[in-house]
């Protein structure tokens, strides 16, 4: 595929890297010469297509937050090209080196918590490498994790880790779900979901979700009961990705209830939650009524939280010990030593550094938002209450540049089908060189729109969106 001529990441990390850090003043200082803007000027300058459109509003700041940001460094733009990273070299891969900014898979492009660099290098500095005898520390660290923040009180006796969410979820999937049987999911939903059930035999049953005119989303629950009557389990996304709702503890109850009459058993991935954005709460599962909760199991990590996914340490956990007990029958986790080292030390040490990340998140979770209200027609955002991730509405710009109609004929031309969003995808990726994941991966109800990670340092966030506001004013 043609490269698309402008900016050269390598010149945007050298000039970021000497620009302006955004604290909790918000995006004002992005107005001055350097770093961000000095670095859209000179892609202007080696492409047209990339300055910024005439009489353009500025974007509205984000609201001032009340911690100080003072100690990491949320806004340093960290490189991370040419190291297999999925979110950025897989993209590279796909659409060529015109790709400045990898939105898509959900990781954090921040440097890890000082703790979790610390604890590694102390363990490596212990030259061998043998079985490792994994002590009642581990176990305690996710218990107190979840009673600290939570209240969530898990006797560590009944954690079983595994190597991921995963493969928990799997495992449990294989325990209640046999092969050709439907599991109840609420969506559009986790795509990663599906490659489970597909690993387990089973089959997919979609209850799409009510969107309103302000793109809030509500669970269907007169389809949900339909569905649940011929579903053995019940994938619980909570906080929902990419969605963003942070399920109430009303509808936690309602849904919760739905399943038990229907002996229906809730697996809960709340691997999210310590993503909540301002004004809202995350309602553990786990904090229901103890009927209900007995009829699920919880599965959690801090792969999310930390940015430890490539650690491959991941946990559940249930109070019904039957439940346990059956699905540890069918887990398998060949934990590795840096990875359990890592977990510990983020849960018993990063909260700080985590904090401080959630101010930060907010704030690009504000700023996106008014930015792509007052930048980008055709493009409608809602800041979600949970995640780091943004729920894109494109089905107006679709229409305008008739990715249907593209569809469709690539589609007839080729052995694939092509859908508008994978459409919108390639176009954005080629005319902004902004990677984002098209909504259809995330299952019914996914249609019409993209999902965004927000998780980069602010100044990225900004380069996305100004090239993509760029590109949309030329189309």
């Amino acid at each position: 595929m043609p490269q698309r001529p402008g900016l050269n990441r390598r010149t945007f990390l050298r000039d970021a890297g000497a620009g302006v850090l955004l604290g909790t003043a918000g995006v004002a200082g992005l107005a001055g010469g350097s770093g961000l803007l000095g670095a859209r000027r000179l892609a202007a300058q080696r492409n047209p297509r990339l300055a910024d459109p005439p009489q353009r509003a500025p974007a509205a700041p984000a609201a001032p937050f009340p911690r100080a940001l003072d100690d990491y460094d949320f806004d340093e733009v960290y490189d991370r090209v040419g190291t297999d990273s999925v979110r950025w070299d897989r993209a590279v891969a796909q659409y060529g080196d015109g790709i400045v900014a990898g939105m898509g898979v959900a990781d954090m492009d921040f440097r890890a918590a000082p703790c979790i660099t610390n604890a590694l290098a102390e363990r490596c500095a212990h030259e061998n490498w043998g079985y490792m005898h994994r002590p009642r520390s581990y176990a305690e660290a996710v218990a107190a994790w979840n009673h600290r923040r939570y209240g969530i009180e898990i006797d560590p006796s009944t954690l079983v880790f595994t190597t991921g969410v995963h493969p928990g979820i799997i495992a449990a999937l294989h325990t209640f779900s046999p092969p050709g049987t439907r599991v109840l999911m609420t969506t559009p939903t986790y795509d990663g979901f599906y490659g489970d059930l597909r690993f387990a035999r089973t089959i997919t049953g979609d209850s799409e979700m009510i969107v309103d005119a302000d793109g809030r989303y509500s669970i269907d629950f007169d389809d949900f009961e339909r569905r649940a009557r011929r579903c053995n389990s019940f994938v619980l996304c909570n906080p929902q990705n990419p969605t963003g709702n942070c399920w109430s503890a009303e509808d936690l109850t309602r849904m919760g209830e739905i399943c038990l009459k229907h002996r229906c058993v809730v697996l809960a991935d709340e691997i999210h939650c310590d993503f909540v954005t301002r004004g809202n709460m995350y309602t553990p599962f786990a904090t229901l009524d103890p009927e209900i909760v007995a009829n699920s199991l919880t599965f959690k990590s801090g792969s999310k939280s930390f940015s430890l996914a490539a650690m491959k340490v991941a946990w559940y956990y249930s109070t019904n010990r039957d439940l346990l007990a059956r699905v540890r029958a069918n887990t398998r986790a060949d934990l590795s030593t840096l990875g359990m080292v890592a977990m510990r030390a983020a849960l018993n040490e990063g909260e700080p550094w985590l904090d401080d990340l959630l101010v930060y998140m907010d704030a690009n979770h504000e700023f996106a938002e008014s930015y792509i209200r007052d930048n980008i027609p055709g493009v409608r955002h809602r800041k979600g209450q949970g995640t780091y991730l943004a729920w894109l509405d494109v089905s107006a710009f679709a229409e305008r540049i008739g990715a249907a109609e593209v569809a469709a004929r690539e589609s007839a031309e080729g052995s694939a089908e092509v859908t508008p969003e994978k459409v919108v995808q390639r176009w954005f990726a080629e005319h902004a060189g902004v990677f984002l994941n098209p909504g259809p991966n995330y299952g019914t109800g996914g249609a019409g729109h993209m999902r965004m990670n927000l998780a980069s340092s602010r100044k990225i966030v900004e380069l996305a969106l100004n090239n993509m506001a760029s590109a949309v004013a030329e189309a």
